[in-house]
């Protein structure tokens, strides 16, 4: 197959990124430009903010990229840019730089599904570390702050064709862990600390049940419909109703108080704010969030056929996530691939590998192409 180097643009949510990937597999460059500090008074990701931020940062982003690879802009073959899901303020940044630099340089453009994206990011660093035999068909978990969702997967002569098979009825897994941090006051963003803080607590404290899900809701297509999908909104409401109940606004307004005159609160700094009722909480909390991701995953991997197994996304960095799905996958005979934690959260080295495939079959983006906030995976 012939070598192409492609530089790859992600700006679907709160993290400006750019990198240049060389045929799907050689990563000469990541550069990401977070934007934790802007949204971190909100608690959340603040769309109007993030696409202001990402005007700020791409075209720096981008130049970094370029020189940390030894590429220039007339150098790469392609270019390559997130269409969607995400933000459509974020994604039209992205969007219309890319447009432009590819007008400008007649290079193609190659628009990639974010999801997509997330996937390729596994078979990116498998497939540097040499010898990677895949056996489809494929089960990947994408979870991260924005989505929950289960593919299987197939190869074709065109390339990967998924089938959603599983997706969250309400809120991402990530979303929770960062509605729970705010409500708990423990910063963001939620899921690195609760991961850190999980492991100071007894995960067997707070009893909280599996979610409910009517699986064959009336009006609903039956095409639509599967066993094999997610609900968090639930255990956040929990978590909400043991606060109350355990009379905690007081100790978590005051941990709320101490953190807000530190510019980027770390898990070392929040730990010592919480008493063994938060931390029993926070990592009852967790280990029903994992349970739920990994239980669902192997029944939908054990009753459709698939033969290995992705977990990928910003969730998957979690610790608790990894360990419980190598420990569960392995007993089920299921081979089981993370991407690294540098590569679990947004970047555009993903963007870029996904890219190569479209390339060398001359799939690339026609002119009048837009941002889609919805865009589904196929």
């Amino acid at each position: 197959m012939p070598e192409a180097c492609i530089l790859g643009i992600e700006t679907s949510c709160d993290e400006t990124a750019a990198a240049v990937v060389r045929s799907g597999e050689k990563l000469l460059s990541n550069v990401v430009s977070s934007q934790i500090a802007t949204h971190q008074p909100y608690g959340g990701v603040v769309p109007e903010l993030a696409s202001r931020e990402h005007l700020r940062a791409i075209v720096p982003v981008v130049r970094q990229a370029l020189a940390e690879a030894g590429q220039t802009y007339e150098s790469v073959d392609a270019l390559a840019v997130t269409q969607g899901p995400g933000l459509a303020g974020a994604l039209l940044v992205g969007i219309s730089y890319a447009k432009a630099l590819a007008f400008a340089l007649e290079k193609p453009l190659i628009t990639v599904n974010h999801l997509e994206g997330h996937i390729h990011a596994v078979l990116l660093e498998e497939r540097q570390k040499g010898a990677f035999q895949l056996d489809f068909p494929v089960l990947a978990l994408v979870v991260s702050g924005g989505h929950t969702h289960l593919f299987l997967a197939e190869e074709r002569e065109c390339g990967w064709v998924y089938e959603n098979i599983g997706r969250t009825r309400d809120d991402a897994a990530g979303e929770a862990y960062d509605k729970v941090a705010k409500l708990l006051g423990l910063g963001y963003p939620g899921g690195p600390v609760i991961d850190v803080l999980a492991k100071k607590g007894n995960p067997r404290a707070v009893k909280f049940g599996p979610a409910q899900i009517k699986h064959l809701n009336r009006g609903t297509p039956r095409d639509k419909q599967t066993p094999y999908d997610f609900s968090f909104s639930g255990i956040k409401t929990a978590v909400l109703r043991y606060v109350d109940l355990e009379d905690m606004r007081e100790t978590i307004a005051a941990r709320r108080n101490a953190l807000s005159t530190l510019s980027r609160p770390r898990p070392e700094d929040v730990l010592p704010l919480c008493d063994r009722k938060t931390l029993d909480l926070i990592a009852s909390f967790q280990r029903a969030v994992v349970h739920d991701l990994v239980s669902r995953t192997l029944q939908a991997a054990v009753e459709r056929g698939a033969r290995t197994l992705f977990v990928t996304g910003g969730v998957a960095a979690n610790s608790e996530l990894r360990e419980t799905f190598d420990k569960e996958a392995g007993q089920a005979g299921l081979p089981v691939y993370f991407p690294s934690r540098r590569l679990s959260t947004d970047n555009a080295a993903m963007i870029a590998a996904a890219a190569y495939p479209k390339f060398l079959t001359g799939n690339f983006a026609e002119a009048e192409f837009s941002a889609e906030a919805a865009l589904p995976l196929k």
